[in-house]
């Protein structure tokens, strides 16, 4: 019989680690947005956590250099295949599948707070008018139900 564990809040650069590589198996696999990741910038994971995880962690708790420029990517991908409002709201699902399955408490919140944050700045400022008009309004941004998402429990 497997034994669970009660879900506790992100505690640092350990939880980071296997909290992205969760998010970031999903998000590879995903139909919607696992092409962006593969075959448009043809991410390489192993080379991709470590700098991502600089990024939240300065985020969260403000101990990491992370000197990268995070727009430039995303507007790079979007050039060469545009991002759309649905694909924003695809990426909070499964960062928020993933946190969830993870993690509770203030941390997990902020970070879950934070990706939408940063989804729609990211939507705005690469979508034009449209997608300001669209996140302005309250809309979805195209976020797809998670009732058959898998995530929600921990690995």
């Amino acid at each position: 019989m497997r034994e669970t564990r009660e879900p506790t809040d992100i505690g640092g650069r350990d939880d980071l680690d296997v909290l992205l590589r969760r998010f970031y198996t999903a998000a590879f696999a995903d139909p919607l947005i696992g092409p962006f990741f593969t075959e448009v910038a043809g991410t390489d994971l192993e080379v991709h956590l470590p700098r991502i995880a600089d990024f939240w962690e300065r985020a969260l708790f403000r101990t990491a250099a992370y000197g990268r420029d995070a727009f430039a990517p995303h507007a790079a991908l979007h050039s060469a295949r545009p991002l759309a409002p649905a694909h924003f709201g695809r990426w909070v699902q499964l960062w928020h599948a993933a946190v969830d399955g993870l993690h509770r408490g203030p941390l997990a919140d902020r970070a879950k707070a934070m990706g939408e944050r940063i989804s729609v700045s990211m939507m705005k400022r690469l979508g034009g008018p449209g997608a300001a008009a669209e996140a302005a309004s309250g809309g979805t941004g195209g976020f797809v139900p998670l009732a058959a998402l898998a995530l929600r429990t921990a690995a």
